[in-house]
C-alpha cells in the first residue's frame, strides 16, 4: 500500500529531471544564438586573429557548441531514463552496453570534430596535421568517456540511495520524504554540474560545486531526519542548532580539503577556498532551510493529526445522533398505527402498515448513506405525513396543509434532515380535542432548498406524558446541520403564544 505514493514521487522526480535538463539546454541555445548575433565568444576569435586564420562566428563558434550542447543533452536523456536503469535492473544488458559504446563513439567524434573548428589555431602547434587531429579527437573521446561516467555515477547514486532508504528506514512516510529530499538535492547538483560543463567552466569549479552541495545534502538529511527529531523534543533553540551544524561543517571540511588537494594540486590555498564557500553555504543556507522545513512539516503533521481527531469525533457524534433519531420516528409511527387500528377498519390499517414499511426500508437502506437524492427524502416525508393524516382524519378541527414540490433535478441531501421539523409539528401542534393546524412548504430554486413548517401551539394537560419531555429531534437536527452544512444553511425558529414556526434555507 505504501509503494504507490513513493513511485509517484519518483515519477515526479523524473519529470523534474527532464524539464530541468530541457530548460538548461534551451538556455544554452538561446545564449549561443545571442552571443553569435553579438559577436561574443568569450574572446576565442582573438586566438584566430593572432595566428592570422580566418574566423566565422557561425562555423567556429555557434555550430560546434550547438552540437556539443545537443550531444550532452541527448546523452543524459538516453543514459538517465533508458540505458543505466535497464543495466541496473539487469535487463538486456548486452544491448545497452553496446548502446553505451556507440554513444561514446558518437559523442567522441562530435566533440573531436567540434574542437577542430573551435581550436583551429592550435594546428600550428603540431608538427603534422595528423598529430593535431589525433590530439583533438583523443580529447574528444576522453571528454565523452568522462561524460558517460559522470551520468552513470549520478544514476547509480540515485538507485543506491533509494535502496539504502528502503532498507534502513521502517516508516514508509519517512522513506518517501527522504527519497524526495535526496532526489531534489541530487537533481539540483546535477543541473548545476551540467550548467558548468556547457559553459566551459574550469574543472575546479565542478569539483567545488560537487563537494559543497554534496555536504549540504548530507547535512540537510542528517538535520531533518536525525538531529532535529531528537533535539526538538528538548525545546532546542536555533542558536544551539546553528552551533551543532557549525561543528559538523568543520568536521566535513577535513575530508573535503583532502579531496580538493588531490583534485587541484598540493596548494595550501585550496583549504582556504573550500572553507570560503563551504562554511557560509552550510551555516546561512542549509541550516536555516533545514530548520524551517522541519518546523513547517511538524506543524503540518500536528494539523493533520488534529483534523483526523476532530473528524473522528464528528463522525462518532453523527452516528450517535442518527442512532437516536431512528428509534424516535419508529415509535411515533407505531403509536400512530396503534391509534388508527383502534378507530378504523383493517383497510386503513393496511395502508398505514404499507407506508410504515416504506419508511422502514428507507431507514434501513438509505438512512446510513452520507447523501441521498432529495426526491427520496421527500417520499419519506410524504409517507410520514400520510400516516399522521390517517390518525387525524376523523377530526374536522385539524387542518393539515402541504405545498411540497414534486419535480426535482438531481439534488442531494443528508437523509433524515427534514423529518424532525415535521415530526415536532405533529407531536406538539396537534390536539384531537382542540382546533389546530399544520402547514408545510418545501421548494427548491437554483440548488437552494426552502423549507417552512408552522403549527398551532397549545398547552398540554397535566396528565399528558409528553408534557415534561423536551424531545431530542430539533436539537439533533441543529447539531447535524452545524456538522454537515457549516455556513451553508440558515435556520430560523420562532415561537409565539399561538404558533411555532421553522424556516430552513439549505444550499444543496
Amino acid at each position: 500500500m505504501h509503494n504507490k505514493p513513493i513511485n509517484m514521487k519518483l515519477k515526479d522526480l523524473q519529470k523534474a529531471e527532464f524539464w530541468i535538463a530541457t530548460i538548461l539546454f534551451l538556455i544554452v541555445l538561446v545564449t549561443l544564438i545571442s552571443n553569435t548575433s553579438n559577436h561574443n565568444d568569450d574572446g576565442n576569435h582573438f586566438a584566430f586573429i593572432r595566428n592570422k586564420i580566418s574566423y566565422s562566428y557561425f562555423y567556429n563558434y555557434f555550430l560546434p557548441n550547438f552540437f556539443k550542447t545537443s550531444v550532452i543533452y541527448f546523452s543524459f536523456l538516453l543514459l538517465n531514463f533508458i540505458a543505466i536503469p535497464a543495466i541496473l535492473k539487469k535487463h538486456r544488458t548486452v544491448q545497452y552496453y553496446s548502446l553505451i559504446v556507440i554513444l561514446i563513439a558518437a559523442v567522441g567524434i562530435t566533440m573531436g570534430v567540434g574542437r577542430t573548428y573551435t581550436h583551429t589555431y592550435e594546428f600550428e602547434n603540431y608538427k603534422t596535421l595528423q598529430q593535431a587531429y589525433n590530439r583533438m579527437f583523443f580529447d574528444g573521446f576522453g571528454y565523452a568517456i568522462w561524460l558517460i561516467i559522470t551520468i552513470s555515477i549520478y544514476c547509480s547514486l540515485k538507485t543506491y540511495l533509494v535502496y539504502l532508504v528502503e532498507t534502513r528506514v521502517d516508516n514508509a512516510k519517512v522513506r518517501s520524504l527522504i527519497k524526495t529530499d535526496l532526489m531534489v538535492g541530487i537533481a539540483f547538483w546535477f543541473a548545476g554540474l551540467i550548467l558548468w560543463i556547457t559553459t566551459n567552466s574550469s574543472s575546479q569549479i565542478w569539483v567545488l560545486w560537487s563537494l559543497v552541495l554534496g555536504a549540504a545534502i548530507g547535512i540537510f538529511i542528517y538535520s531533518v531526519y536525525y538531529l532535529l527529531p531528537q533535539k526538538y523534543q528538548q525545546h532546542i533553540k536555533f542558536i544551539n542548532f546553528f552551533v551543532q551544524i557549525l561543528s559538523v561543517s568543520l568536521l566535513l571540511a577535513i575530508p573535503m580539503s583532502f579531496i580538493a588537494l588531490f583534485s587541484f594540486g598540493a596548494n595550501p590555498e585550496t583549504i582556504f577556498i573550500i572553507l570560503l564557500f563551504h562554511l557560509p553555504a552550510q551555516l546561512f543556507v542549509t541550516a536555516p532551510l533545514a530548520w524551517f522545513l522541519y518546523k513547517n512539516r511538524l506543524e503540518q503533521r500536528k494539523e493533520i493529526t488534529s483534523l483526523k481527531t476532530e473528524l473522528g469525533k464528528s463522525d462518532a457524534n453523527l452516528n450517535f445522533l442518527k442512532s437516536q433519531i431512528n428509534p424516535h420516528f419508529l415509535f411515533n409511527a407505531l403509536n400512530t398505527l396503534y391509534g388508527t387500528a383502534l378507530q378504523e377498519n383493517a383497510e386503513r390499517t393496511g395502508e398505514g402498515i404499507q407506508k410504515l414499511g416504506d419508511m422502514m426500508r428507507f431507514m434501513l437502506h438509505e438512512n446510513m448513506q452520507d447523501k441521498i437524492a432529495l426526491i427520496r427524502e421527500v417520499e419519506y416525508l410524504n409517507n410520514y405525513i400520510a400516516l399522521q393524516k390517517l390518525r387525524t382524519s376523523q377530526s374536522a378541527d385539524i387542518k393539515i396543509e402541504t405545498v411540497i414540490e414534486e419535480q426535482f433535478n438531481h439534488e442531494l441531501i443528508t437523509p433524515m434532515l427534514l423529518i424532525p421539523f415535521v415530526e415536532n409539528a405533529f407531536k406538539h401542534g396537534i390536539s384531537l380535542s382542540r382546533p389546530s393546524y399544520i402547514k408545510i412548504v418545501l421548494q427548491t430554486k437554483n440548488d437552494i432548498l426552502f423549507f417552512d413548517v408552522s403549527n398551532s401551539v397549545y398547552t398540554k394537560s397535566d396528565h399528558d406524558p409528553e408534557k415534561l419531555k423536551s424531545g431530542i429531534g430539533l436539537e439533533n437536527v441543529k447539531r447535524r446541520l452545524a456538522l454537515l452544512y457549516p455556513e451553508k444553511h440558515e435556520l430560523i425558529v420562532r415561537e409565539t403564544v399561538n404558533e411555532f414556526f421553522v424556516h430552513l434555507t439549505l444550499q444543496l
